[in-house]
C-alpha cells in the first residue's frame, strides 16, 4: 500500500469546505498530506478541524475563486505557508439554471470564471511550480456533462466540457516534467449543488432510474479516485477523465 502513501506532501484544494471537497480533503489527509483549503471565509473550520483530528496539518488559504487577481496569488501564499504544493485538486465551482434561450450573459461569464478560467490559472501556477521540481500531481473536477449536454445548465456543461479538454491538454505539455494531470467526473451525487434536482419528485426519479448503481453518489465515494490520482499509484495515468458515476455513462 505505499504506492498509496502521501506522507510528507503537501495538497492544495479548492471548494472543500463541505461536501466532495471536504471529503476528498479528508481522505488526501488520511493518505498522509498536509492540506492547504482554498476558503473565501476563515470562520468556515469544519473541514479543518476534521483534518487536524487525523493528525495532519491543515491551513486555510483565504481566496475568492471569482477574483483574479486573488487567484494569481493564491500560489504565493501557499509557498509561504507550506513552502511548496505537490498536489492540485480543483473542486470549486458554481452553478446557475436557466433554459438556454433565457440565460443571462452575467450568469454565463460567472459560472466560466470559476469553473474554466481559474482552474486554468491554478493549474498554470501550480504547473510552473512543478515543473521546477520535477513532479506534481494535478486533479480537476469535471463531471458527466463533460461528456453530455444536460439541461438547463448550459454555462456549467461549457465549462465542464473545457475541463476535460484542458485536464488533456495540460497532461500532453506537462508529462515530460513528471507531472500527471487527470479529472474525476463525479455523476450525480447528493449534494448541496443538487438539491434542485433532488427536491423534484419526477426529476429525481427520472435520474436514479437511470443509475445503474441504483442510487445517488455520496460525497465518501469520492476518496478513493482522488488518493489514486494523488499517489504514485497513478504515476502512469496521464489525460485521463475518471468517471465516478455509478455506472452512469455506461448505461
Amino acid at each position: 500500500m505505499t504506492m498509496f502513501d502521501l506522507s510528507g506532501q503537501v495538497a492544495v484544494i479548492t471548494g472543500a469546505t463541505r461536501g466532495l471537497g471536504q471529503e476528498m480533503a479528508v481522505a488526501l489527509a488520511e493518505a498522509g498530506a498536509d492540506i492547504a483549503l482554498v476558503q473565501r471565509n476563515a470562520a468556515d473550520t469544519q473541514t479543518k478541524e476534521r483534518i487536524e483530528e487525523i493528525g495532519r496539518r491543515c491551513e486555510i488559504i483565504l481566496c475568492d475563486l471569482a477574483e483574479m487577481d486573488q487567484v494569481k496569488q493564491l500560489m504565493g501564499q501557499v509557498d509561504r505557508v507550506f513552502g511548496k504544493i505537490d498536489i492540485l485538486v480543483n473542486n470549486g465551482g458554481i452553478q446557475r439554471r436557466s433554459p438556454a434561450e433565457d440565460f443571462a450573459e452575467a450568469d454565463w461569464d460567472d459560472v466560466l470564471d470559476v469553473n474554466l478560467k481559474t482552474v486554468f490559472f491554478l493549474c498554470q501556477q501550480a504547473g510552473r511550480r512543478m515543473i521546477a521540481q520535477g513532479r506534481g500531481k494535478i486533479i480537476n473536477i469535471a463531471s458527466l456533462l463533460s461528456f453530455q449536454g444536460g439541461m438547463r445548465v448550459p454555462a456549467y456543461a461549457a465549462a465542464k466540457g473545457g475541463v476535460a479538454q484542458l485536464t488533456k491538454a495540460l497532461a500532453n505539455e506537462w508529462a515530460t516534467h513528471g507531472i500527471t494531470v487527470n479529472a474525476i467526473a463525479p455523476g450525480y451525487m447528493a449534494t448541496d449543488m443538487n438539491e434542485a434536482l433532488l427536491k423534484d419528485e419526477t426529476r429525481n426519479r427520472q435520474i436514479l432510474e437511470r443509475i445503474p448503481a441504483g442510487r445517488w453518489g455520496r460525497a465518501e465515494d469520492m476518496k478513493g479516485s482522488v488518493v489514486f490520482l494523488a499517489s504514485h499509484a497513478s504515476d502512469y495515468v496521464n489525460g485521463h477523465v475518471l468517471a465516478v458515476d455509478g455506472g452512469w455513462l455506461g448505461r
